[in-house]
């Protein structure tokens, strides 16, 4: 090979080199919005969060402050002073009431379900056991109800007390743990409902199940270890002394907690489990709980509800996948997004994605409510203030 061919081979290997590393470049930008900090260089908070400016974390502060003011705007009365905005595991956006604790509604089932995981993980039962072992009340009608079903929504249960068809307009029943001898459709996982009388049953079996309250459960394996410490379970009843906590979130008798304490829950899912180098959850069943169980063709047992899950509901989680109507919950963000959803505004939105955790708390009242609509469109703000961001000016620390 002559000297001339030689340094033209030199020059195309380079050039092969070069282009490589740039297709690199350009994937992270696109999937982790620059070259701040990536998931290995997460923080974990201790005592407090570590503070950073969107800018240091691969964020346009400008942009990240347009897309917060669109969500003021189509928030209810609380607009966005219980908001936060966790990147890499740093707090880069916080409203001025992120300490307030209260109720978080719906949100609470995603607590409830993270204790059936813990009960999976520790071997005391399988998804798939009858739930009629831990309740035996269930045994003439609802044989056939697994844990499964219930932490899917898909159970078909009804108490005394409920309405026929699970009608929303009046609540669910306040005797959740008697069953009524018509359930709302059959076979269980046959149909979908999201109904709450069925969650709070679920409350009673995983009570029952590890021996304990889910509060205590909860605070020693999951609370304790990542920080939380602004936050409570309501008591729903009593049962020989043992305190049973509300499995739904309905009832005034769900999870207390403020921004601050919800988003270390939501950044423990997002780092699948681990927090600060100890395995808290296991990666399966944060795996199994964030991902879609429930089939988009799946019949629903309750429209007039308005809740419809189908195609974007995990164990007790919402996810960002494909719904009956043929599109995503979120368009406008990563299909990887999923989140604890509470009434009043009340939501946690974990998206790997992004490496980001979202809580936007209230306690609005329905005066406005933050339609899919409009979070999608707050979302798709935020993933431009992601992606806007120069490589060069994102590569800096907090």
């Amino acid at each position: 090979m002559s000297a001339a061919a030689d340094m033209t081979a030199d020059r195309r290997l380079k050039l092969a080199v070069r282009r490589c590393f740039l297709c690199c470049r350009i994937y992270f930008v696109v999937t982790l919005g620059g070259f701040g900090p990536a998931a290995a260089d997460t923080v974990f908070p201790g005592h407090n969060w570590v503070e950073a400016s969107p800018t240091s974390q691969g964020v346009d502060a400008a942009k990240l402050t347009v897309a917060v003011e669109y969500l003021k705007a189509n928030a209810g009365r609380d607009g966005v002073r219980e908001l936060v905005i966790v990147r890499h595991g740093r707090l880069i956006w916080s409203g001025d009431n992120i300490d307030h604790r209260h109720g978080v509604w719906s949100c609470t089932k995603s607590f409830t379900s993270t204790v059936l995981g813990l009960l999976l993980e520790d071997g005391k039962c399988a998804l798939d056991s009858p739930a009629a072992q831990w309740a035996p009340a269930l045994r003439p009608h609802y044989s056939g109800v697994t844990l499964r079903h219930l932490t899917t929504m898909t159970s078909g249960y009804r108490a005394v007390g409920d309405e026929p068809r699970g009608d929303y307009r009046h609540g669910p029943s306040s005797t959740p743990f008697q069953p009524a001898p018509q359930p709302l459709f059959a076979p269980p996982g046959s149909q979908y409902a999201y109904w709450d009388s069925a969650m709070n049953l679920f409350g009673l079996v995983l009570t029952r199940l590890a021996g304990e309250p889910l509060e205590a459960l909860f605070r020693r394996r999951v609370a304790a270890p990542i920080g939380m410490t602004n936050w409570s379970w309501g008591e729903y009843a009593k049962e020989n002394g043992l305190v049973i906590n509300g499995g739904s979130g309905n009832g005034d008798k769900h999870v207390f907690i403020t921004a601050r304490d919800l988003a270390r829950f939501g950044l423990l899912f997002l780092n699948r489990g681990r927090w600060n180098g100890r395995q808290l959850l296991s990666e399966r069943w944060i795996d199994q709980a964030t991902r879609v169980q429930v089939p988009a063709d799946m019949p629903w047992a309750q429209p007039e509800s308005r809740i419809d899950g189908r195609g974007c509901y995990g164990c007790n989680w919402w996810v960002n996948g494909t719904t009956a109507g043929g599109q995503r919950k979120w368009p406008r963000a990563p299909a990887s997004a999923f989140a604890a959803l509470g009434h009043n505004n009340n939501k946690c939105v974990v998206i790997p994605d992004w490496q980001m955790v979202i809580v936007r708390l209230g306690l609005d009242q329905k005066d406005r409510v933050i339609t899919d609509e409009s979070f999608d469109r707050f979302l798709a703000k935020v993933g431009e203030a992601i992606r806007s961001r120069p490589p060069d000016s994102a590569s800096s620390g907090p």
